[in-house]
């Protein structure tokens, strides 16, 4: 079960741009250092300006969350990184407030060190959240485990799920509700929730 909140089909023509713009302006800039210092000088200039971003860029299409049963794997161009979710040594929602403000599912079991999967995404247009069989497949995996904060979160994200399926707006759905408290509470522009404020999500 794929559980990328935004697909890399999507961010691949950003990406693009991105790396577009880098090499464009890290040409213009070695082509100026080369007017006053040897060839090799602008090539070095150039690509040290030029390749991070576009490598960066390129790698952000290449990370892949998925959910194997109750195992999450997380991949990417470092490798591959597994965390059973029965077995979980640790779990928090993470709030991040901003001109684009998201909330993140942080796990670990204790081996394999941290993996994070971001559930939804807001902007004060709307926002974009994981879909529903994603959703719906994380928060059976979480209920599997024996720590009590993942079967709280597995609640959330079932009443989100409740939340989608009556149509509810933004401002009363759990994962949104995280911002908003969060942000009231002045804590910004990252916090994580305590179990009491992620029980609240769904009160």
């Amino acid at each position: 079960m794929p559980l990328d909140l935004i697909p890399a089909a999507l961010l691949l023509p950003r990406v693009r741009r991105v790396a577009l713009v880098a090499l464009s302006a890290a040409l213009i800039i070695g082509l100026l250092v080369w007017l006053v210092a040897p060839w090799w000088v602008a090539l070095i200039v150039g690509a040290v300006l030029g390749l991070p971003p576009v490598l960066g860029a390129f790698a952000s299409t290449r990370r892949h969350l998925r959910l194997q049963g109750t195992t999450l794997i997380a991949s990417g161009t470092a490798g591959k990184r597994t965390v059973e979710l029965r077995h979980l040594a640790g779990v928090e929602l993470l709030v991040r407030v901003g001109r684009v403000s998201q909330v993140v599912l942080r796990v670990n079991d204790g081996t394999h060190g941290l993996v994070s999967v971001p559930l939804a995404l807001y902007t004060d247009g709307g926002g974009r959240e994981l879909d529903v069989l994603a959703l719906r497949s994380l928060a059976d995996a979480l209920a599997s485990s024996e720590l009590a904060p993942a079967a709280a979160i597995a609640s959330v994200l079932v009443e989100q799920l409740r939340a989608e399926a009556r149509g509810a707006g933004l401002p009363d759905r759990p994962l949104h509700r995280a911002i908003t408290l969060a942000r009231d509470a002045g804590r910004t522009p990252q916090t994580t929730l305590t179990d009491q404020e992620v029980a609240s999500l769904v009160d």
